[in-house]
């Protein structure tokens, strides 16, 4: 007979709501286990943000050396070493990983390694990785899971070796001709960062636009800066067969004007994520899931199950490391501090890691419509902005939706020369729930970006 062995808490997941999570609990007097299947981090250290925002940089180096001519500077060929630019990529993981997995242990908590199911409700069965079994139980369990690159059902898929997400970050040479499989934001970061590191790219979009979440406006913006940076876009285009061929990979796609076959040495598929559920088997505890195998839960991250909680990227909507975060200061508040926060009305800022930027944040100018709301736009090309124009980084542009009747900001979509940090200027004021005439009125140091936003909106126009 196997001995059950209680917790007080059990979180499954090692992420950026799981690792905080379980030390907290240990904290707050809870003997607590972290499960942890692959490693400690979750998706943004080891495949997500860290080591895509570290090949990111690599790329805007190459670029701007490239560039180096118009600024005056003389350069020699750029080459690029891509087992350099992998080396660097690793280290920064490794030791960020390694940071998380020191705090965590050294915090008390127990973790273990392994692969864990539900055996019922506050049940737990772990295969550890050394190939031993051990069953735990805790009143309290926490499922940050996280989820995985989507495997379409393309024809032909598992006879081609294609990469992911995190496959073509291994990478040790610089692709002739990448082909790209979806149109969303890691298609959008990835293509232009090999088209930099010298590749031909071609992305093949099902949609009829690019970023599909974004207004017509904005990602037509982007269209056009990737096609600018040399990129081949296909809209209205879906993937029909692969192939293995002499020179790589040959994908059949559909088109309105008929089939068409591109010929690649390399096939990138970055059709959306799936969530890390059905191993879990949590119809042996109960947890209700949606279609799509995403954790159902209710505003104070609850599931079907009292007791029972899911974090992150696991539930289902927005899949971005700093919602994950604050899905533990959710948890933190109400369980351990007597709290009632819920995710109800949070901000959901985001940025896009393409040059220039995209930073978003709020309602986009669509939504606010289908709302019913009565909005005013402000709206300015980045070429209007001095600090843009001195470095010679102009492309994009801002804009910024309005409550006509509050002179309250909505939501902000900036396009542009650091974007992401003009956006989070935008989230403040919305944050403090002041009108937009604060940033119109107020006197910010020349010349940087943020005083873009004087002449932003006195672009002012009604919805």
């Amino acid at each position: 007979m196997t001995t059950r062995e209680p917790y007080d808490a059990i979180v499954i997941g090692a992420g950026q709501a799981g690792g905080p999570l379980s030390t907290a609990l240990v904290q707050s007097g809870r003997k607590t286990a972290l499960i942890e299947r692959q490693h400690v981090g979750g998706t943004c250290i080891n495949e997500g943000c860290t080591p895509t925002k570290t090949m990111v940089a690599s790329a805007e180096a190459a670029y701007m050396a490239r560039r180096a001519e118009e600024y005056g500077v003389k350069v020699g060929p750029v080459v690029m070493e891509m087992a350099v630019v992998r080396a660097r990529k690793r280290a920064i993981v490794e030791s960020f990983r390694s940071g998380s997995e020191k705090q965590i242990v050294e915090g008390g908590v127990d973790l273990l390694m392994g692969a864990a199911r539900f055996t019922g409700s506050h049940a737990l069965a772990v295969r550890m990785h050394d190939g031993s079994m051990r069953d735990l139980t805790a009143d309290l369990i926490f499922i940050n899971a996280g989820g995985r690159p989507t495997r379409p059902p393309l024809s032909g898929l598992d006879t081609v070796a294609y990469l992911d997400s995190t496959s073509i970050m291994e990478l040790a040479v610089v692709p002739e001709h990448l082909l790209i499989l979806g149109g969303g934001y890691v298609a959008a970061e990835f293509g232009q960062m090999f088209r930099r590191f010298g590749s031909e790219v071609t992305i093949v979009q099902r949609a009829a636009k690019l970023l599909t979440r974004e207004d017509a406006d904005i990602a037509e913006a982007v269209l056009a800066i990737l096609r600018e940076d040399g990129i081949r876009v296909l809209l209205n285009s879906s993937g029909e067969s692969v192939e293995a061929s002499r020179s790589g990979v040959r994908l059949t796609i559909g088109t309105r004007d008929g089939r068409e076959v591109l010929s690649g040495s390399h096939l990138l598929v970055a059709t959306g994520r799936t969530p890390n559920s059905e191993d879990l088997d949590l119809g042996a505890a109960g947890v209700n899931v949606d279609k799509a195998g995403y954790v159902v839960v209710n505003e104070r991250l609850e599931t079907s199950v009292p007791g029972v909680y899911a974090l992150g990227d696991i539930k289902g909507g927005p899949a971005f490391t700093h919602i994950s975060y604050d899905d533990f200061r959710i948890v933190r508040a109400n369980l351990l501090d007597g709290g009632n926060r819920s995710t109800a009305g949070r901000f959901v800022p985001y940025t896009v890691f393409i040059d220039p930027q995209l930073g978003r944040v709020g309602l986009s100018e669509e939504e606010a419509r289908t709302a019913a709301r009565r909005v005013r736009i402000a709206s300015m090309p980045m070429n209007q902005v001095a600090r843009a124009l001195e470095v010679d980084r102009p492309r994009g542009l801002m804009k910024v939706v309005i409550d006509g009747e509050s002179d309250r900001i909505l939501g902000a979509a900036i396009l542009g020369l650091d974007g992401g940090e003009l956006m989070a200027m935008v989230e403040i004021t919305m944050m403090g729930n002041v009108p937009y005439t604060a940033l119109r009125d107020g006197i910010f140091a020349h010349p940087t970006l943020a005083e873009a936003f004087n002449n932003l909106f006195e672009s002012l126009r009604d919805g």
